[in-house]
């Protein structure tokens, strides 16, 4: 099973967390990442349709990166991801938003992935919490 890390350089340990596995954030997240690439995955369509109809930029989401270093680069790109986390709780404040509004097709496309909006929910609490305190944050995940 895939793992998803969540880190802040805001020099004290979040108090919140996942109350679950949050492997699908790295599905949710890899398939929003792929769309770039046509990926026709149902999860990738609900990314379509944030970023397209509800005008969410999901960069700050899909900014992220493997923990496994096995060469240098793996490491630059692991430095590369840290990111503000104002931003990153924005996007997943409006992606809730949508979930939550009763789009009929929102609701279709997100019904392959049940755990998905509450995890978002723990992840914005940690995005949040971070931003409140100036801090940068990364997400990494391990498979």
């Amino acid at each position: 099973m895939s793992r998803f890390f969540f880190e802040t350089d805001a020099g004290e340990p979040c108090p919140t967390g996942f109350t679950a596995p949050a492997d699908v954030l790295v599905h949710f997240l890899s398939f929003a990442f792929s769309t770039r690439y046509g990926a026709q995955h149902e999860l990738s369509k609900l990314a379509l349709v944030l970023r397209g109809r509800y005008k969410i930029d999901l960069e700050p989401l899909t900014t992220f990166a493997d923990r496994d270093v096995e060469e240098e680069a793996d490491q630059v790109e692991l430095d590369r991801v840290w990111q503000d986390a104002a931003p990153l709780a924005a996007a997943i404040r409006r992606g809730i938003d949508v979930l939550a509004s009763g789009d009929q097709e929102v609701d279709a496309l997100v019904a392959v992935a049940p755990d998905l909006e509450p995890r978002l929910r723990e992840l914005l609490a940690m995005a949040g919490w971070a931003a409140g305190r100036g801090a940068r944050v990364r997400m990494t995940f391990e498979l």
